[in-house]
């Protein structure tokens, strides 16, 4: 059983006890979550919402908060010669495990 969820402006395919990163949620670690913006469920049939399933939840546990890698970002302008500028951005998250999922 599957389902496509929607958080942080993007869409997810989960599965139970999968592990997921998402774009940071306030909620400390070993907190319960739970998505209603179910998109689709698939179990023997599949079902698909118009835009979400009603009745559908999928239910996560927050196993840690964190930043990714850093990304390093280089500007210039070619052909002058004191105008660089070198910035770095690490996106924060949220490791997730999938627990269960309800239709």
């Amino acid at each position: 059983m599957y389902a496509v969820i929607e958080t942080g402006g993007k869409q997810l395919r989960v599965e139970e006890g999968q592990e997921i990163f998402v774009e940071k949620l306030d909620v400390e670690p070993e907190e319960e979550v739970v998505f209603d913006k179910v998109i689709l469920v698939s179990d023997k049939t599949c079902k698909v919402g118009a835009p979400y399933v009603k009745g559908a939840k999928v239910t996560a546990v927050v196993n840690k908060q964190g930043k990714g890698k850093k990304v390093l970002i280089f500007k210039y302008k070619p052909k002058k010669g004191s105008t660089h500028r070198r910035q770095g951005h690490r996106q924060p998250y949220t490791k997730l495990t999938i627990k269960s999922i309800e239709a």
